[in-house]
């Protein structure tokens, strides 16, 4: 059972260009309420309450009945440094992991339960219809995700082909103290630079490589992230048209 969660939300966003020249991205509304709002709200559903918010960028703008830690390298470091921030923070129990700019389902945390492996992260089935709202061409911005019988194989490199997408990683992770002791002990192995460039896929890459086995589970829809603000005004939009039209947006979050 998921005891506590862990937001990683210390980027600026720089995709998202002037809108957070004064905020951290994870406040960045939509359907009138900070991404990062919705995260704590949907982390509560579950009976989560001992969650950690990672910050880097405005930090100071983010407050809330959460605990905060500090990236203080945001700025040279990528997604994983802040998660090693915040590792000492945490509970000797298992943890949800979320990145800051998407927004999903309560019941996609519900996912997780009965995991039977130490590292586990979601993917969306249904990936292709959100991506085809976003991107002219799907495959100019999705990865690789190919898992076999509920294991991950391969995420996170660039490809042509659709057969080598069964799903795209939502940015939602489940580790146990284990699976966390299997990265740190991993990241020893590592110089500084490589630790400080190491996005989340690509340690999930590298982790494989090791034949660390991570579970692969599946969802359908409900689920979006937010990198542009071109993202945020396609899901405005996109709200509002169904509404209009009295039918179910199957990214719909709420």
């Amino acid at each position: 059972m998921i005891q506590q969660a862990l937001i990683l939300a210390a980027g600026r966003g720089s995709r998202m260009q002037e809108a957070t020249l004064y905020m951290p991205k994870c406040l960045i509304s939509l359907q009138g309420k900070p991404m990062l709002h919705w995260q704590i709200d949907a982390i509560r559903a579950n009976q989560i309450s001992h969650i950690t918010v990672a910050c880097g960028y405005k930090s100071e703008m983010i407050t809330g009945v959460f605990k905060t830690v500090h990236n203080p390298l945001w700025a040279e470091t990528n997604m994983v440094s802040t998660m090693l921030c915040a590792l000492p923070s945490l509970d000797n129990s298992p943890c949800l992991v979320s990145y800051s700019d998407i927004l999903y389902h309560p019941d996609h945390i519900k996912a997780f339960q009965g995991c039977p492996y130490e590292i586990a992260v979601l993917y969306d089935t249904s990936w292709k219809s959100l991506w085809e709202l976003r991107f002219s061409n799907p495959l100019d911005d999705a990865e690789t995700f190919i898992e076999d019988n509920g294991q991950l194989q391969d995420i996170g490199r660039k490809t042509d082909s659709y057969d080598d997408i069964k799903g795209q990683f939502m940015g939602l992770l489940y580790f146990t103290p284990t699976g966390f002791l299997l990265v740190t002990d991993y990241v020893k192995t590592l110089s500084t630079d490589q630790i400080s460039c190491l996005d989340m896929t690509s340690l999930l890459q590298r982790l494989l490589a090791e034949h660390i086995k991570i579970g692969a589970i599946p969802v359908s829809g409900k689920w979006c992230e937010a990198d542009s603000r071109q993202d945020i005004m396609c899901y405005e939009n996109e709200i509002m048209k169904h509404q209009q039209m009295d039918t179910y947006w199957l990214h719909d979050w709420r």
